[in-house]
């Protein structure tokens, strides 16, 4: 999640667990506590690019590192607010700023390991994008409320903010689940993995991903309240068949890196349209109904002995911008989109 609504619910959860006259000092430390935990996002090789995205939500990320992550964080703010709060005020607002990124950051796409070290899993709910300026400014207006007339109900608001925003991403994503299982059934197609997920800004345009037969589907839904479901069939392909692909390239550097990026898409590989040598995450794109991935790594086989690269393929034209612009407000799409 961005790191302006981390440090607001860091600061929300904070406050609620402090008196009128502690607020700002407790939002203070909420709101940088909850920063540090993505600061595993500098951990990276020159050498090997793989290294970021592999450590970004891992250890950091894990409710047991939670009370390690809130210790350096109090050492740092404690001189800052000690003249309002204790160490032990500072070290439980740390605390609760850091564990509510750690929940932020879950209830997004791409995963956080959150057992780490009893497990390398990662966990996500995906029910609700990234950056969200709805959900964001709505507990700004809040926060702001409660730190300017010091009144604890608007922290209280804020929570209740919070709570139902994620259950409205919940109750979207189970309906657009539905909505392609119903699909599905009547294609008879056997569904393998699925992965619903809102697009970026809003909780009304979902994108759908799943495996059926060892290809992949994409479909954008758009979800209104009391209304049925809109559809938008997207594109399919094949699920690529890596260790079979690479078979030849067993036990080289290459071959230990495809199988890393697999486990960071969780299997949902596929190659890109565009670019022949790139192996793309097929459940992130630009749009919901296409299959271009917007990152993916270069298995340069002429060189199995170094690392592969890892970059991203974002194209936001005003073709990409106009049909997701379309989606988003429920119209038919035009030819080509």
């Amino acid at each position: 999640m961005d790191p302006v609504t981390h440090g607001l619910v860091g600061a929300t959860v904070s406050q609620s667990f402090t008196d009128k006259a502690k607020l700002r000092s407790a939002a203070l430390t909420g709101f940088a506590s909850a920063l540090l935990a993505d600061a595993d996002i500098f951990i990276s090789s020159a050498s090997d690019p793989l290294l970021n995205i592999e450590m970004h939500r891992h250890f950091m990320h894990s409710f047991l590192f939670a009370p390690v992550g809130a210790l350096i964080a109090s050492g740092i703010l404690w001189w800052l607010v000690k003249k309002k709060l204790s160490y032990k005020e500072t070290y439980l607002f740390s605390f609760l700023g850091y564990v509510s990124a750690i929940l932020m950051d879950y209830v997004t796409s791409y995963g956080v390991h959150l057992f780490w070290p009893f497990g390398d899993e990662r966990y996500s709910l995906d029910i609700i994008s990234v950056f969200d300026p709805v959900f964001t400014l709505g507990i700004l207006i809040l926060t702001a409320l409660a730190l300017f007339k010091y009144e604890k109900r608007y922290i209280r608001f804020s929570l209740i903010w919070i709570v139902a925003y994620l259950s409205l991403g919940l109750i979207q994503q189970n309906r657009a689940l539905k909505a392609i299982e119903s699909i599905t059934d009547r294609n008879a197609q056997p569904m393998e993995q699925i992965v619903a997920k809102p697009t970026i800004a809003n909780q009304l345009l979902w994108s759908v991903r799943y495996i059926s037969r060892d290809t992949v589907y994409s479909y954008g839904v758009r979800l209104m309240p009391f209304t049925a479901p809109k559809m938008y069939p997207g594109e399919s392909t094949a699920l690529l068949n890596w260790q079979d692909e690479f078979k030849d390239h067993k036990n080289t550097t290459l071959y230990t890196d495809i199988q890393r990026f697999s486990d960071l898409s969780e299997g949902w590989l596929i190659k890109h349209p565009e670019h022949d040598q790139v192996i793309g995450d097929a459940r992130y794109s630009m749009l919901p109904t296409t299959l271009s991935p917007l990152w993916g790594i270069t298995a340069d086989t002429a060189n199995p002995d170094q690392h592969v690269e890892f970059d991203t393929y974002r194209n936001a034209d005003e073709q990409v911008r106009q049909g997701f612009l379309d989606m988003l407000l429920g119209r038919d799409l035009k030819d080509g989109l």
